[in-house]
């Protein structure tokens, strides 16, 4: 059974549909990359996954007993994310407010599982540090911990990588690849950064207010759509609008 599928849907933001009659679906285990340019629907369409937007028509579906607030979630940075000022490990460890419910407290086992995620991702020995204090690869890794902590079946990722230099975007790929492979928790990240997309996903979801194409990674490379945004060429919506999905050949 799929975690989430999306049945026709529409999403509107600022009063303009900006996603419409969009179909795909997430499995366990799956690493689907959202890529598509500027102004696709790729942000909108998270935040509805996530229940921060709700749709204009159709439906998402949650199986295998997800829940929303089961959801990690790494947003875009923010200036503010930068300037908070708590210590790492009280970032890692607020990842589990939802799981918490009306207990007053931390559990031993939430503050076991913020340790584990902190060793995980290399930030054990920042505990202590304040969080504003840490360079933006630091950051990063701080609240992919927290996202971690929130959930054991699927995290969302919003551009992770932007702001960061060529070498902790390597690491950071590295590690977002280490925990969908060695965990099983499913993966779905936006990402402008089309050739590691390729490379590290599964499956691949390109949009363009609606689905060019979805299906798997090695499909895509083979596709029209993904030829010509792999190799930088006229954007594909305009050459024919075409539409190519898993299993469903081409449609104009």
């Amino acid at each position: 059974m799929a975690l989430i599928r999306c049945e026709n849907v529409s999403i509107g933001y600022e009063g303009q549909t900006v996603v419409r009659d969009l179909s795909f679906q997430i499995s366990a285990g799956d690493y689907l990359c959202i890529v598509g340019e500027n102004g696709s629907g790729k942000s909108t369409l998270v935040k509805s996954l996530l229940g921060l937007k709700s749709v204009e028509k159709g439906r998402i579906i949650y199986g295998d007993g997800l829940r929303q607030n089961e959801i990690g979630y790494l947003p875009q940075q923010t200036d503010v994310q930068k300037d908070f000022p708590a210590s790492v490990y009280e970032v890692v460890l607020s990842g589990r407010l939802n799981s918490r419910g009306l207990r007053p407290f931390y559990t031993a086992a939430d503050r076991k599982q913020a340790w584990e995620n902190m060793e995980l991702l290399g930030i054990g020995d920042f505990a202590k540090h304040c969080f504003r204090d840490l360079s933006g690869g630091q950051r990063q890794r701080v609240l992919l911990a927290r996202a971690l902590c929130a959930t054991r079946t699927l995290l969302l990722l919003d551009e992770p990588v932007t702001g960061l230099d060529p070498i902790v975007t390597a690491e950071f790929y590295q590690l977002i690849k280490k925990i969908n492979r060695e965990s099983g928790i499913a993966v779905v990240m936006v990402s402008h950064d089309i050739e590691s997309a390729v490379q590290d996903a599964s499956h691949i979801l390109h949009l363009q207010e609606t689905a060019l194409f979805f299906g798997t990674a090695e499909d895509y490379r083979k596709s029209r759509v993904g030829r010509a945004f792999l190799s930088g060429e006229t954007e594909p919506e305009q050459e024919g609008k075409t539409r190519e999905t898993k299993g469903g050949g081409e449609n104009v």
